[in-house]
């Protein structure tokens, strides 16, 4: 059975969007906020940074969404010193995750057919990617529906 994400996930895919813009756009819906220039942004993600020998679009967009709650965002504020903590634990996380196809690129993950995501295999990296992520934000006390305080 696909739950509310699982069906938010495929109706962001048909949609045109990528998998680094789906992870965004799923923190944004939970938070309940837009943020295009955000979503925008994370297309520079899309496909490996664009041929696929680059990092999967899901682990950066994933790493964007941590971000978003230990980053800095303003003059007046710092980033949380959790903050490379929670990266390292989405890197290892992600690396274990994807250590079949024999790495991170979405060329090993698609084994060289880039430019299109695989339903299945990128559907199922999106969805346990998704939840990881709301692991790991949790786990350092930040609540995956509010974000991040603003100063």
């Amino acid at each position: 059975m696909v739950g509310d994400a699982g069906l938010r996930m495929m109706e962001l895919a048909g949609k045109g969007y990528c998998c680094s813009q789906i992870m965004v756009l799923l923190t944004l819906d939970e938070m309940d906020r837009e943020n295009p220039d955000l979503v925008r942004a994370a297309a520079g993600l899309c496909n490996g940074l664009g041929d696929c020998s680059g990092p999967c679009g899901v682990l950066t967009g994933a790493a964007m969404v941590l971000g978003v709650f230990g980053g800095k965002g303003t003059d007046l504020e710092e980033a949380e010193e959790v903050l490379p903590v929670m990266l390292e634990s989405l890197r290892d996380w992600f690396a274990e995750r994807t250590a079949e196809h024999g790495g991170t690129t979405c060329g090993h993950i698609l084994d060289g057919r880039c430019g299109q995501a695989d339903p299945v295999l990128c559907g199922g990296l999106l969805a346990d990617a998704h939840e990881k992520v709301r692991e790991i934000v949790a786990e350092n006390n930040f609540d995956p529906a509010e974000g991040r305080d603003m100063p």
